[in-house]
């Protein structure tokens, strides 16, 4: 895929179940071998996926914005987003996945800072966080990149009953990573 064409980003809807869950099944397989079982990541981890997606897109809370970026009208790449979910955190990035095959192109980063813009207009006085596992190094220096700070440590129960640590990234307000956008611009 050439990346000179225009990027899209528009709020996902129930036609974008299939990539989204396809996505985050592929994006679980690549990164999250070591600490999800293989008979999950192999038999189950679509299945589940898809049941979560159906959920929340077809009865999405009031909270939620899940946003899609597309080239040319091919899927690349999504964020979701619970505003005001966590009382001591704030609003939660709680999915960013991006098509491997096109990591580095910024994709992630508009993704990203998208959310915070819109978690700026309708959560102003929420902070914004997201958690990462303390084995997903890229995804720690890509935070870290964007001005993203460790705040906490916490664990995750993965869906086949293993318990992962992770850190709590956050960014304190969210205008703080929204004004990114502006200094891109």
């Amino acid at each position: 895929m050439e990346f000179n064409q225009t990027m899209v980003l528009r709020e996902a809807d129930i036609k974008d179940l299939s990539n989204i869950a396809e996505l985050h099944t592929q994006s679980w397989r690549e990164n999250y071998s070591d600490v999800l079982s293989n008979k999950y990541l192999n038999e189950e981890v679509y299945a589940d996926r898809k049941k979560i997606w159906t959920a929340r897109l077809t009865n999405p809370s009031q909270n939620q914005f899940i946003l899609i970026a597309e080239i040319d009208t091919v899927f690349c790449g999504f964020v979701c987003v619970f505003g005001a979910n966590n009382p001591k955190f704030g609003t939660i990035i709680d999915n960013l996945h991006v098509k491997s095959r096109i990591k580095g192109k910024g994709i992630g980063t508009k993704l990203l800072i998208e959310a915070a813009v819109w978690a700026a207009t309708n959560y102003e006085n929420d902070n914004l966080y997201l958690e990462v596992l303390e084995g997903n190094l890229k995804a720690i220096k890509f935070y870290e990149s964007l001005g993203g700070e460790s705040v906490d440590i916490a664990y995750w129960h993965t869906p086949c009953g293993n318990k992962v640590k992770e850190f709590i990234y956050s960014w304190g307000s969210p205008e703080k990573l929204a004004n990114k956008k502006i200094n891109k611009e």
